[in-house]
């Protein structure tokens, strides 16, 4: 017996599941003659819709398109709304994240640091991690940009260098060395790590203080070493702060050059934060910032002196928009603002109490006296979402969207967060597979319905001129015709000039863009369906009918029109392809969909400049090659359905 290959198991699995036992059983008839040699019978009076279905199956490629297609239309509606893929938020944009390759490996701790682990730390695309012997580690998207930085390449000194304290920025790293120098790597036009002439030519920049530079710091009374997005800090353990970076970005910055009486020092977005000496206050050197508290997201807020009533802060930290207070009881506040996709503070046991708190670039995450691991605020990406069965933690650290947790020996016992991003992000730091699906959501509701509203008008127009001809088939021709000659593109762009001055909401423009869609391709579903009537009104099924006195809008739309459905089904694969691309169209010239909605078409107009197609190529050719292969597969479909629908063709065409 001839083996079968895969797409003819496919199709035979097909059969079995919408014909059922009968079919098995003729299955077993045709096995057992071919196997005794006797010719096959049962295949010759075969009904007309298991004819086009068996020759449909025929063809490879056609039923690949249908199973390729069919996933498009899982992924992009259904998936969406499981757990499969995470917290899906179409729109959602970082911009630490910006500009990233594909990648898996933004919590892939190297194995030589996943049992001997000091400190491990992270600000945006990367983390950094020190060992207990001094070496250093990093993972995660590492290049930055098109700026040719690449993190990853640490400098020969610091590698052969132990390393006491090490700290990531946005796109650079400081470490302190266990002599006392202050080093680091990465970008440096802000001043983040070395003193340069055009720095201190600069007056936005603070350069590293005089005091630490070159091995003047005394490792042992270090307290804290900090990086922010363009700044860094250190702070002593006799409230001694230092801080050097770019004060365009933190308008408080040079507030805190050579400070004294500090506690503890962290950085949000736009502002170096501070513990006061008497550890009664958030300092910012602004007025009236920061200076209500609350105990959970969301909470009733309460002044800070009302709040802490005799209490002492122990420690601050902070994410780019809020601060987490510990205070001396184990109580935790929490002050500023947090985003929409948020988990609350956890309710914690009788007697149970905090005793350290690390913050990401949204979230923070806590240990407590009794060993448990809480993690809560912005959970975007799972972030926020910490295992219930953790035991022996000893130390949690908090990297932008990762977590890391790690017993009393340094080994890792587990992680949260985000992993990767498959397909990378685009230049505002948007998923691209994340947004692919959405867009793909768009593009594919824009052509069906477009499909629908064509069918419905040309149709029933179509109909009507072939079957009662005339003048009535002389003025709807001629109406189609001037439907017909009016060209998309440029009519869209002079709708898209008029429009440009009026608000319009994104289902505004999608319902817009769907109905121009439908009215303008309706004609060449009116030509084929007018044609396929003039034919069929001359049958003998409908003299017949005409003679047993049926009315005419019946024969048309019940006896006439199942009779050519086959047409019209090819027709409306081709044109939803056809619809698909024109949305893509418009919204790559700027009338669709604007961003930051998602379709496949603003995704590819965003990524249409020199820069993004040389060096971050993953920002359209995943979305180009969806696209093709998607419209490719459903034309695949169309054609396929044609010839294996017309009676004169073969297997063989």
């Amino acid at each position: 017996m001839k083996k079968e290959s895969v797409f003819h198991k496919i199709g035979r699995w097909f059969m079995r599941w919408f014909m059922g036992p009968k079919y098995e059983e003729k299955m077993r008839e045709k096995e057992a003659k071919e196997a005794s040699g006797q010719p096959d019978d049962s295949e010759l009076i075969v009904s007309p819709g298991r004819q086009i279905f068996q020759r449909f199956l025929e063809r490879k490629f056609a039923v690949f398109s249908v199973f390729l297609v069919l996933f498009m239309f899982l992924l992009v509606f259904i998936i969406p709304k499981t757990k499969l893929m995470g917290k899906y938020f179409d729109a959602y944009t970082e911009v630490t994240q910006k500009d990233m390759p594909p990648t898996l490996t933004l919590m892939s701790v190297p194995k030589e640091l996943k049992n001997n682990i000091k400190q491990i730390d992270s600000y945006g695309s990367f983390s950094v991690g020190l060992s207990k012997d001094g070496k250093v580690y990093i993972w995660g998207a590492t290049k930055m940009g098109a700026t040719g930085l690449d993190v990853s390449h640490i400098p020969e000194e610091i590698q052969n260098t132990k390393i006491a304290y090490i700290a990531a920025g946005v796109d650079h790293v400081v470490v302190i060395t266990e002599d006392g120098r202050l080093l680091g790597w990465g970008n440096n036009r802000f001043a983040q790590y070395a003193v340069t002439d055009a720095i201190l030519e600069n007056p936005n920049l603070i350069p590293v203080p005089e005091e630490i530079r070159d091995g003047g710091i005394d490792v042992s009374h270090v307290k804290k070493l900090a990086a922010g997005y363009q700044a860094s800090a250190l702070l002593m353990d006799d409230g001694t702060l230092h801080v050097w970076g770019n004060k365009q970005t933190y308008a408080n910055l040079d507030k805190f050059v050579s400070r004294t009486g500090m506690q503890d020092v962290d950085f949000t977005l736009n502002y170096v934060v501070a513990l006061d000496k008497k550890q009664s206050s958030i300092v910012t050197g602004v007025k009236n910032l920061y200076n209500t508290v609350r105990t959970e997201i969301g909470g009733e807020g309460k002044k800070i002196t009302q709040f802490l009533n005799k209490r002492k802060i122990v420690s601050l930290t902070a994410t780019s928009s809020s601060i987490c207070i510990l205070l001396d009881d184990g109580t935790m506040g929490l002050v500023g603002d947090f985003p929409k996709d948020v988990v609350n503070v956890p309710e914690f046991a009788e007697g149970e109490y905090v005793i350290d708190v690390e913050a990401g670039t949204y979230h923070f995450t806590c240990l407590t006296n009794h060993g448990h691991v809480y993690s809560f605020g912005g959970d975007h990406y799972r972030q926020a979402e910490a295992p219930t069965e953790l035991s022996g933690v000893s130390k949690v650290f908090a990297g932008a969207f990762q977590n890391y947790v790690i017993d009393e020996n340094g080994n890792l016992l587990d992680t949260w967060g985000l992993k990767s991003h498959v397909f990378g992000t685009d230049e505002s730091g948007a998923d691209i597979l994340q947004r692919v699906i959405a867009g793909g959501a768009v593009t594919m509701t824009v052509g069906a319905i477009a499909v629908i509203i064509e069918i419905l008008i040309g149709v029933s127009l179509g109909l009507i001129s072939g079957y009662f001809g005339g003048w009535v088939d002389i003025v709807i021709m001629r109406v189609a015709e001037v439907f017909g000659s009016i060209p998309l593109i440029p009519f869209m762009l002079i709708m898209s000039s008029l429009l440009s001055q009026v608000n319009l909401s994104t289902s505004e423009r999608l319902f817009m863009i769907m109905v121009i869609l439908g009215i303008l391709g309706w004609p060449g579903f009116a030509r084929i369906t007018r044609a396929q009537i003039l034919v069929a009104r001359e049958s003998e099924y409908v003299t017949a009918a005409q003679a047993m006195g049926v009315k005419e809008g019946r024969i048309a739309f019940k006896h006439i029109l199942p009779n050519i459905i086959s047409v019209i089904l090819v027709n409306m694969t081709l044109s939803f392809a056809a619809s698909m691309q024109t949305e893509t169209t418009l919204s790559f010239l700027g009338f669709g969909v604007n961003y930051p909605q998602p379709s496949w078409g603003n995704m590819l107009s965003r990524a249409s400049n020199a820069t993004a197609a040389i060096n971050f190529p993953w920002q359209w050719i995943f979305t180009s090659a969806i696209l093709v292969l998607t419209t490719v597969c459903i034309n695949t479909i169309g054609d396929t359905l044609r010839d294996v629908m017309d009676p004169k063709s073969t297997n063989d065409k």
